[in-house]
């Protein structure tokens, strides 16, 4: 089946990996990163609160889309047991690929001291789970992906005792969870598979809006986004479910709206879900067949997705050595592990060093991004170069 590219898809993809890059800045770099969470209203500030809290757009954007996308390709292909293969190769080496290289660009531990689950494995997890239900018709997939997001809420309020056999199974799959293995290694399950398996399914059902004309792929995308946060907003309203952490008023209207929409991304609850899905449909509405300098600009990173997620990391995590070591702080100095290697005294920048570097760091992976799409495109001999 042909089915052009479809331009909103890299456009909002591109949107969000430069807004990620904004989040792994202040991660490593920001002064009070390692000791300070920027969603903390006791603590926090508007700006450092807004620079979190907007970037949580990027992994469920990143989720959905990988559905939606495997959908696409599945159209073009026409054929399961291709697919299928495809999806489960691609799933277990996004897994590897995690635990391995991506880990080593977070903390740059050759110890692996730690090790972070992250959202590479997330949507590994989905493409498995997406290979071993491609035979189901589009709407048992779409049930089925609704139904986790919808439901998954309900696993920690189940009166389980904590020490319960299947309290243990279930955690690390439906709720963030920390275990130690032999030798001292830290594995932190930052995105348990489940809920985020619900939201690829859900991106793999809706991919099917995505190749609809263009007028009616629009309006579908703004009745979504508009239904999902009316949704959010009445649910948040009443308080009572879809959220583990209840808004409530504070010391001033600010507070009270930052507490409204400070909802949980770990794991990511309905009301998250239905947030921020809910804005990037209407971003996908907003750019849908734009064409202007900023869409040629985005689709560029939006284009290399893995490409630019794994790079990123390798130009953050050197600058913010440069930054320690300016800071009078020597190799002997330097902690890894949940320190990302920033010594125990203060270092970092403040925010306005992190946009700075952000700014500056996106620039750098412009021309990055543009050759590798430019090589990408032009050697589809090369096979491997499809899981990259």
């Amino acid at each position: 089946m042909e089915i052009k590219r479809i331009n909103s898809i890299d456009i909002v993809r591109g949107i969000v990996m430069i807004l990620m890059a904004l989040d792994h800045t202040r991660d490593l770099i920001h002064v009070s990163s390692l000791t300070q969470q920027p969603t903390d209203l006791s603590t926090t500030t508007p700006l450092l609160f807004l620079t979190r809290w907007i970037t949580h757009l990027c992994a469920p954007t990143f989720v959905f889309l990988s559905g939606v996308s495997a959908y696409i390709s599945f159209k073009r292909k026409n054929n399961i047991t291709q697919t299928r293969r495809h999806l489960l190769s691609r799933g277990v080496f996004l897994i590897l690929l995690d635990l391995t290289l991506i880990n080593f660009g977070v903390w740059f531990d050759i110890h692996f001291n730690v090790i972070l689950i992250d959202v590479l494995s997330a949507i590994g997890f989905g493409f498995i789970a997406l290979s071993l239900l491609l035979k189901c018709s589009l709407k048992a997939i779409g049930i089925v992906g609704l139904t986790i997001i919808f439901l998954h809420n309900l696993i920690p309020i189940i009166p389980f005792a904590e020490s319960s056999l299947f309290k243990q199974i279930l955690t690390p799959f439906f709720a963030v969870d920390v275990f130690q293995l032999s030798g001292g290694t830290t594995v932190l399950i930052a995105y348990p598979p489940i809920p985020w398996i619900g939201i690829t399914l859900a991106g793999f059902a809706a991919g099917f809006f995505f190749i609809l004309p263009d007028k009616q792929r629009k309006n579908i995308f703004l009745k979504i986004g508009i239904s999902s946060i009316a949704l959010f907003l009445t649910l948040r309203f009443i308080n009572l479910y879809g959220d583990l952490l209840p808004w409530q008023v504070q010391k001033s209207a600010l507070y009270t709206f930052f507490s409204f929409i400070n909802v949980t991304k770990y794991p990511p609850s309905l009301q998250f879900c239905l947030l921020m899905l809910g804005i990037m449909f209407l971003v996908l509405y907003a750019v849908d067949t734009a064409k202007n300098k900023f869409t040629e600009i985005t689709i560029v990173y939006g284009k290399v997705p893995l490409f630019y997620f794994i790079v990123h990391w390798y130009i953050i995590h050197p600058i913010m050595f440069f930054i320690v070591f300016l800071q009078g702080y020597k190799t002997s100095d330097l902690l890894f592990g949940f320190n990302f290697g920033r010594p125990k005294g203060p270092s970092g920048l403040s925010l306005w060093g992190i946009y700075s570097i952000w700014i500056a760091v996106v620039i750098i992976l412009y021309p990055l991004c543009k050759w590798y799409g430019h090589y990408k495109e032009n050697h589809k001999e090369i096979k491997w170069l499809r899981y990259l």
